[in-house]
């Protein structure tokens, strides 16, 4: 009872997210909006169900919910790069990220899945980003964007409106020597780069046949190239580890952890 003698009724209204939290469904409240902005959960009775529910929106604490099972990434690179996270520790949650190479947004959609407050999606590439990314408002697509274009010297630069504080890169067809400078200058002092290692871009054609290298000298050799590149431009290497999928025809891909000098004092 009240104070004032009035039974106090009791509080049958929750936000969707801190629902899903309370069900097991989702670990944490930024899980739970990723899951509901990826729209993989179905809310409501059979015959009645919906996926396009707002994480904010206030229910009933009995509301039927449950989680619409699908591959966990829009592509392989999406599990590559939250088992490198897991492993070198590196929380996404809350941070503006950039991800270079984001073809069809498995990193992306890694990031997001683990709390990212925005991702910048950068690729030299068009319409390859997957339409859940694309339609996220989490998300800004740089589609036909080459990643020198975040040099401010450069002649089209196309500077972010924040600098990240993680940014992750997967290219191909190019040295990772060419594109760590770039990536640099976006990212905030004491930020984070997370760089997966192709040694059959980094190595001479000679030592990848048919695009695969297969020494594995030659692959130590094309991540030690890399490691001292990073080093030239001031990163510090904090850990690498191997991808836990292998890559395209049985190529071996390492994850380097950089991290950023912090600015002046």
């Amino acid at each position: 009872m009240s104070p004032g003698g009035r039974a106090t009724a009791r509080v049958d209204r929750v936000r969707l997210d801190q629902l899903l939290v309370e069900r097991g469904l989702a670990e944490t409240r930024s899980r739970a909006q990723a899951l509901l902005l990826a729209g993989r959960v179905r809310v409501g009775t059979a015959g009645a169900e919906r996926t396009d529910r707002k994480p904010g929106e206030q229910v009933a604490h009995d509301l039927a919910i449950s989680l619409i099972e699908r591959a966990p990434f829009v592509s392989r690179g999406g599990e590559k790069l939250c088992g490198a996270l897991e492993t070198l520790g590196i929380d996404p949650t809350g941070r503006a990220c950039l991800d270079v190479g984001a073809s069809t947004g498995g990193f992306t959609d890694c990031l997001l899945q683990r709390g990212a407050r925005r991702v910048y999606a950068l690729d030299v590439g068009r319409g390859q980003l997957a339409e859940s990314l694309r339609a996220d408002p989490r998300v800004v697509s740089l589609e036909r964007t080459h990643v020198r274009r975040l040099l401010p010297d450069d002649p089209e630069t196309v500077p972010l409106p924040e600098q990240v504080s993680l940014a992750v890169i997967d290219v191909s067809f190019i040295s990772l020597t060419r594109v760590l400078g770039a990536v640099l200058s976006a990212v905030e002092p004491r930020g984070t780069i997370v760089a997966m290692v192709k040694p059959q871009f980094e190595a001479g054609p000679k030592d990848a046949p048919k695009g695969v290298v297969r020494d594995p000298a030659v692959r130590s050799a094309a991540v030690a190239r890399v490691r001292h590149h990073a080093r030239e431009l001031g990163l510090t290497v904090e850990g690498e580890v191997e991808s836990s999928l292998v890559g395209p025809s049985g190529n071996h891909e390492i994850f380097l952890h950089l991290s950023v000098p912090g600015g002046a004092a």
